[in-house]
């Protein structure tokens, strides 16, 4: 492996400090971001190497540049592992991010102009699931289901009511802030009787999927979409899952459709990725992360918050802060000054703006992978509870000398892991 610590030191010691910095941060720290991990040392090792160099646009096998034998089999490697991660057919493994994936797979199933229904952002879904200020709800027409306002589960009545209604010629499932278990067989049962196309983007819990704790949307979608970090713990990046029978459509509209030559470097850092999260370890991490979830949301329940739907399924959560009298804004700048990084995030029917909002995100997957169990998951939500109730400066202070003193028993990246690492704190 090259020495890139010493050398971007010498060359470059402004970002080399910056990721000594951040680094501290995320050490020093509580990330209680949802959609975030920390991926290990040989995944960051595979995106920082040689193949990075390498011009591969194509597929392998039919390239448009010489001189791509090796990357050939390291993207044929990513290919086989996620098909037999998730049991699909055909895999891409492409796609620079999620929402690339998900243009691609929608101009794949769908004409411009023709409609997608889609969970409305402001219940839990995604921007790319047709939002207006998305180019996927500019392209095509977007309709919008939520959940039941009493129960905070998906309607699925609305679900087929919307499409009886509208008869779109795309169906998507999967959420960023919806808890509960998603029933596939619902949706795909609905997109059937419409005659429309079936889309999961499970880019939030696909680490669960691999790990055997989340249900599998593969049998039931015609297409499948996901990041492959999150609950994945790999690389940034995208991931498009499909049968044999879509598998050229996909891979047309990746490249050449919506983009040029593969970053190969992170195309080898999602083999191994994949290769990971094939192993009992992986499994038995995806057990810990959803039984942390529960048992913080249960903790922070104990303690007067209010959770959307009333719990949780998976690895995240939604805090409802209206009881409280604050607003996700207040709430997530008192919690990052205090250690604790959350984000501010929509309730369903929200009465603020989505850059205020009534509630905050949380979830489990880098508490997980740091090795934190039940009994720091109560500490924590006695030490969310704390600030969020007192509010004060003094409170602020307190709980971050907690939040450092809690981290220090998890160390992170005990060893240099990143070009900068190396004598990092």
């Amino acid at each position: 492996m090259l020495d890139h610590a010493a050398s971007l030191r010498t060359a470059d010691p402004v970002i080399a400090g910056l990721v000594d910095l951040e680094l501290a941060r995320q050490r020093d720290g509580l990330e209680l971001i949802a959609s975030e991990n920390f991926a290990s040392r040989a995944v960051i090792d595979a995106m920082g190497t040689p193949l990075t160099n390498k011009y591969a646009e194509g597929y392998p096998g039919r390239r448009y540049y010489g001189g791509c034998e090796v990357v050939d089999e390291v993207e044929r490697l990513a290919i086989d592992r996620a098909r037999q991660l998730f049991g699909a057919e055909h895999a891409n493994v492409q796609a620079h991010a999620g929402a690339q994936a998900n243009f691609a797979a929608f101009m794949a199933l769908a004409k411009p102009g023709e409609t997608l229904l889609a969970m409305s952002l402001p219940h839990g879904g995604h921007l790319t699931h047709g939002h207006s200020v998305s180019h996927s709800g500019a392209i095509w027409r977007a309709v919008h289901y939520g959940v039941n306002p009493a129960s905070g589960l998906i309607d699925y009545d609305q679900v087929r009511d919307l499409a009886l209604e509208h008869r779109p010629r795309l169906i998507v499932a999967g959420a960023s802030a919806y808890s509960r278990i998603i029933d596939f067989a619902a949706f795909r049962s609905v997109a059937d009787e419409v005659g429309a196309s079936f889309l999961v983007d499970m880019a939030h819990f696909a680490g669960l999927v691999a790990g055997g704790v989340y249900p599998s949307p593969v049998p039931h979608a015609h297409v499948v979409t996901t990041t492959t970090h999150k609950t994945l713990r790999g690389p940034r990046g995208g991931l498009i899952l499909s049968g044999e029978a879509l598998g050229k459509a996909i891979d047309k509209s990746i490249f050449p459709g919506t983009q040029g030559g593969p970053l190969m470097h992170i195309i080898a850092a999602k083999a191994v990725a994949f290769a990971e999260a094939m192993t009992a370890e992986f499994k038995a991490y995806s057990r810990r992360t959803v039984a942390n979830a529960r048992r913080l949301a249960d903790a922070l329940i104990e303690r007067g918050l209010a959770i959307v739907s009333g719990g949780t399924d998976s690895h995240l959560m939604l805090v409802d802060l209206r009881p409280r009298g604050l607003t996700g804004k207040v709430a997530e700048e008192l919690l990052v000054r205090s250690g604790i990084t959350v984000n501010k995030n929509t309730i369903p029917d929200d009465p603020q703006s989505p850059f205020v909002t009534s509630g905050i995100r949380l979830g489990t997957p880098a508490l997980t992978t740091r090795g934190m169990g039940p009994s720091e998951m109560d500490r924590i939500a006695e030490l969310i509870d704390l600030v969020l109730t007192r509010r004060d400066d003094g409170t602020v202070a307190r709980v971050r000398a907690m939040v450092e003193d809690l981290a220090s028993g998890f160390p992170l990246y005990a060893q240099a892991a990143a070009p900068a690492m190396a004598g990092a704190r």
